[in-house]
């Protein structure tokens, strides 16, 4: 679940005071130019991995990671003016009050139909990589028509991720911080916030 949230000296997991926002990061209106143009880009690289005639093009078939992913799919699909239906997983990555990922558990059905299909993955922000990369994997296996990750943020690693993986779609590229808001959480919260935010959190 999207990754570029995260601190480079990550605090314990005890939850000590109240979080608060440091800054914004990202604000609104940034966000939505973005989603925007993403989405065109989305929808022109999809119908060029259509398969030329004759043969059919396969469906095209978003998977969100929830629930980090909830908002920006939401306004993605708006500019994807293609059929496509949408088929979320749910992986979790980060245990409560925690800024540290524990790894990616799956904890939900991964679709298994996904051959042939025009697939587009959907996450909030690539970090270590584990949870893109298991997903990448289970899906590739499936043999898809084409096979596509679309992340809003892009987390800088400059010591390397756990795991590397492909982002074919990025919104924002973003330093070593712990962000929240536009989906993106701190132990269930900032979900709701509109603008992409630093996070202070107590004792980090």
């Amino acid at each position: 679940m999207a990754d570029p949230r995260r601190s480079a000296d990550p605090p314990t997991t005890a939850r000590q005071a109240a979080p608060e926002i440091a800054r914004v990061l990202i604000p609104r209106d940034a966000i939505a130019r973005r989603v925007r143009q993403l989405g065109e880009q989305i929808t022109s690289t999809l119908t060029a991995a259509a398969a030329p005639p004759p043969f059919e093009p396969g469906p095209v078939v978003l998977v969100p990671v929830l629930t980090g992913a909830l908002v920006f799919v939401a306004d993605l699909i708006r500019h994807v003016p293609l059929p496509l239906s949408i088929r979320p997983v749910t992986v979790s990555s980060y245990a409560g009050p925690s800024t540290t990922s524990a790894g990616a558990s799956v904890q939900s059905a991964v679709p298994t139909d996904l051959g042939g299909a025009r697939v587009v993955i959907v996450d909030d922000i690539l970090d270590s990589g584990r949870t893109l990369g298991l997903l990448r994997r289970l899906i590739a296996a499936q043999e898809p028509q084409s096979l596509h990750v679309a992340v809003l943020l892009r987390k800088q690693k400059p010591g390397g991720r756990a795991e590397p993986v492909a982002v074919d779609f990025a919104c924002f590229d973003i330093d070593d911080h712990f962000v929240v808001g536009y989906g993106l959480d701190y132990d269930g919260l900032f979900r709701n916030l509109p603008d992409v935010a630093a996070l202070r959190v107590p004792g980090a």
